[in-house]
């Protein structure tokens, strides 16, 4: 949801949300990042938030849409901003970021926006993420993870739900 500020404020400010879907696999914690810019720029699934929807509604959508997968929401992680240029005006856009634990689906990258979309263990996705804000996320992920913090109920035993490139 892109909502306008007073005129006199030079910017427009954009609301968006996503998540980390996590699971475990093999004892080991795997989260689904998304591809973009011709496959070059690795980071975690987001969207704009709708008028009629909850960010974390908005969430759990759009890593459907972009991945193929569904999840749970167990809590708001952080909340990122930043600024960024949209022909000649400027917007400041904040992001909610939730953790979610894995439902069901198979990876299916959103063709009109994805370029690709994969599973990867929790320090590869670390490395891989092309944004330092979202690197940080996946650190609050890490940290949960490392303070027993993340459900292993779904614990899922190597081949449901798995896509190519899991790592």
């Amino acid at each position: 949801m892109t909502r306008r500020v007073p005129a006199n404020s030079g910017h427009e400010v954009a609301h968006s949300a996503g998540g980390v879907c996590y699971r475990i696999v093999e004892g080991t914690l795997q989260v689904v990042l998304i591809a973009t810019n011709g496959g070059t720029r690795w980071g975690l699934p987001k969207g704009h938030v709708q008028a009629d929807e909850s960010p974390p509604v908005a969430a759990r959508r759009e890593i459907a849409e972009e991945t193929g997968i569904t999840g749970v929401v167990l809590q708001l992680l952080d909340t990122i901003e930043y600024w960024f240029r949209a022909g000649p005006g400027r917007i400041h856009k904040f992001v909610d970021f939730f953790l979610l634990q894995y439902e069901q689906g198979a990876i299916l990258p959103q063709v009109a926006e994805v370029d690709d979309a994969r599973w990867f263990n929790l320090d590869k996705a670390i490395t891989l993420a092309s944004f330092p804000r979202e690197r940080a996320v996946l650190e609050l992920v890490r940290d949960l993870w490392y303070l027993g913090r993340l459900s292993q109920q779904r614990e899922i035993g190597g081949s449901c739900g798995e896509s190519k490139g899991s790592s």
